[in-house]
């Protein structure tokens, strides 16, 4: 379970400085500052390792979530143990709002990608905010909205883009959100991670990886990933089959 470290003048100053941070957020656009700084208060700091779940599909959605550091891998899996990766959430960016909303199931996995440091923000105190602020619910149905155009594009990728194209829109994707080293060039996945993010078999994305290896794109080493040269990967993600 994550590490809840809400305690204490320590943790008043870590959350002072995670909500200036997530004050430029999108969804709290037009809200005054000292309303943000109010609803932060309830806000829970949680440290956790990678590979820690966060919550599973069925869950009850009772918190919201905010990213301070590291990436957060949102999937799905099936009984006989195949899955897919749908997002990856990383610093500053918020996740769990659906079943906040609605006070519904979780329709999804949550798993620290990398280690992570989130806020965390029950239902019983989010819900209250948002009734008295009404900028904040239009704010949310365009994040929403957001949400349901980026998923129409993702299932366009898969279904009419080759697989170099979309192992290069992922790893770029990792590269600028997900580098375990800042400025490294190095991103923390492991190919089976990588393969379900690209809806492919974890053999075919090692055979294309080794030819970008070949052609000095890309370094691997004892299972790490070393982006060489990023423009030709970039170049590569735009062309669709």
């Amino acid at each position: 379970m994550p590490e809840d470290t809400n305690s204490g003048s320590k943790n008043l100053s870590q959350r002072a400085g995670k909500t200036v941070a997530l004050r430029d957020h999108p969804i709290f656009r037009g809200i005054e500052p000292g309303a943000i700084d109010q609803l932060f208060k309830y806000a829970k700091v949680l440290s956790l390792r990678r590979g820690a779940t966060i919550f599973s599909r069925g869950d009850n959605g009772d918190r919201l979530y905010a990213v301070r550091k590291g990436t957060v891998r949102i999937n799905i899996s099936s009984s006989d143990g195949r899955g897919a990766t749908l997002n990856l959430i990383g610093a500053n960016e918020i996740f769990g709002e659906i079943a906040l909303l609605d006070g519904q199931m979780r329709t999804a996995n949550a798993v620290a990608h990398t280690d992570c440091e989130l806020l965390a923000i029950e239902r019983r105190d989010f819900l209250p905010f948002l009734e008295q602020q009404p900028k904040l619910a239009f704010n949310f149905i365009q994040l929403l909205c957001a949400r349901l155009r980026w998923t129409s594009e993702q299932v366009e990728h898969v279904m009419l883009s080759d697989l170099p194209s979309r192992l290069a829109k992922t790893v770029i994707a990792l590269l600028n959100k997900d580098s375990d080293k800042p400025g490294s060039g190095s991103i923390a996945a492991t190919q089976r991670e990588i393969s379900e993010m690209v809806g492919a078999t974890r053999e075919s994305v090692n055979k294309e990886l080794r030819r970008w290896s070949k052609q000095s794109w890309i370094e691997l080493d004892q299972g790490a990933i070393r982006v060489l040269d990023p423009a030709a990967l970039g170049e590569l993600a735009g062309n669709n089959a």
